[in-house]
């Protein structure tokens, strides 16, 4: 069989499972490398909002991996993310999020939504540590839960050796899915994590060798033909709407503790005219002189505390562009930043840019995690109702006095209050925003 189809529209597959740590990432990681080896035209993108896994999945793909969000983005958007994203002669491949049915409230906003909604099939990774036939009623549970999405087979992954693979393959021909194949336990498929995450791609010195790995388990263990021959069209749309920009010469922070910003926000600006820089605070670069707004992302300013304190170049530039006028923006650690000290995990604390005025603590981490629904309190660039994604595990040590940033609510509906802070055209929050409220 070939693994190129013709076919007049893009076509998709969903990576799923029934929980976190199942080898999702590791999985796509080799299907997309193993898949371009062969000349096969694939995309890759990310289910849900986080931002560690996309950045392994760039390395494979050597271009941008963009979040597809079911809860933020709303359906008809979604479609038009995921279209804008598939090659019209490819195959889009998306990395699902937690367990297949998790999602912001009860299935919504879950991988098997995302799914549903793009019409595309599902293909479940099961961890086969300690399991043999027990394999075909944990499939067959989560094939029967929802009508929708459709399981098109199954890869067994940490699986001990071909015989073991053989037994939940033959247990699976019972309940009438088929198994694609397996990926057989190793060390080199490992991923080490830390308190937000995997550690991130750029920190890994031997990613290249990871992604060589992960192909080369792929190749051996699952049959890429009849992957391919799983995927479905994606459903019809129309062109996504776009997050206006903020500002017409952006300078971004970017380096190891900047670097969760949503590519597809970044484009959305580019293409509405924004001219893009890029700058690294810790080298000490300081944004461009003639940018109008500053971006700085989300990522792991507690872990490079001492850099930023002493990275006057860096901190003077923001100062002098809030001087010209510049407006600058921070999302979570870049909120951080903007604020007047960060204490470490040592209970150390250092001294940020002062330009609003909390403080906030690493010394005694504790987890928010969750959605937001966001409406803005009066502030010179968001006008209009949002959805957001906040995951740090800082606190507000000192919350200052400068006029809240955005009225939130959880998934649920649940009033969280006002939060972030603005003063002048400086502004930030812990919230990272992912797109407009959906309209639909």
């Amino acid at each position: 069989m070939s693994l190129i189809r013709s076919s007049s529209a893009p076509r998709g597959l969903v990576i799923a499972a029934p929980n976190s740590n199942t080898g999702k990432t590791v999985f796509t990681l080799g299907l997309v490398s193993a898949l371009r080896r062969r000349a096969v035209s694939v995309e890759v993108a990310k289910a849900g909002p986080g931002f560690i896994d996309p950045q392994y999945l760039q390395q494979a793909l050597e271009r941008p991996c963009y979040n597809l969000d079911r809860w933020a983005f709303g359906p008809e958007q979604l479609r038009a993310r995921a279209r804008e994203i598939a090659q019209q002669d490819g195959v889009l491949i998306v990395e699902g999020m937690m367990g297949m049915f998790d999602g912001a409230a009860s299935v919504s906003g879950s991988t098997a939504d995302l799914a549903a909604t793009l019409n595309l099939p599902v293909l479940l990774l099961i961890d086969a540590s300690g399991m043999a036939q027990s394999i075909a009623p944990l499939v067959q549970g989560f094939a029967n839960f929802k009508d929708r999405p459709r399981i098109c087979g199954v890869v067994a992954t940490r699986t001990e050796s071909d015989g073991h693979a053989q037994m939940l393959s033959a247990a699976l021909q019972d309940i009438n899915i088929p198994m694609f194949g397996h990926l057989q336990r190793s060390e080199k498929l490992d991923i080490p994590s830390r308190h937000l995450g995997l550690v991130q791609a750029t920190e890994r010195a031997s990613l290249s060798d990871l992604v060589q790995a992960a192909e080369e388990a792929v190749t051996a263990g699952v049959d890429l033909d009849a992957v391919i021959a799983a995927a479905q069209n994606l459903a019809p749309s129309q062109l996504p709407k776009r997050l206006p920009p903020i500002g017409q010469r952006i300078a971004i922070a970017r380096d190891i503790a900047f670097e969760f910003a949503y590519p597809h926000i970044v484009d959305d600006w580019r293409r509405q005219g924004a001219e893009i820089s890029w700058f690294s605070p810790l080298a000490n670069d300081a944004p461009r002189e003639d940018s109008d707004a500053i971006y700085l992302p989300g990522g792991y300013p507690e872990l490079h505390a001492g850099t930023i304190s002493g990275a006057h170049n860096f901190l003077s530039g923001l100062h002098a562009a809030k001087e010209r006028g510049a407006l600058i923006y921070g999302e979570c650690g870049g909120y951080m930043v903007l604020g007047k000290a960060l204490i470490d995990g040592e209970g150390q604390s250092h001294g940020m840019a002062g330009l609003l005025g909390h403080v906030t603590s690493f010394e005694t981490p504790k987890m928010h995690i969750g959605y937001r629904a966001i409406t803005p309190e009066p502030n010179p660039i968001w006008t209009r109702p949002m959805r957001g994604h906040e995951f740090h595990m800082s606190v507000i040590e000192e919350a200052g006095k400068d006029a809240p940033l955005f009225r939130q609510t959880d998934a649920r509906g649940e009033d969280l209050g006002l939060t972030g802070g603005q003063r002048g055209s400086v502004m930030g929050s812990y919230t990272h925003i992912i797109d407009q409220a959906p309209a639909d």
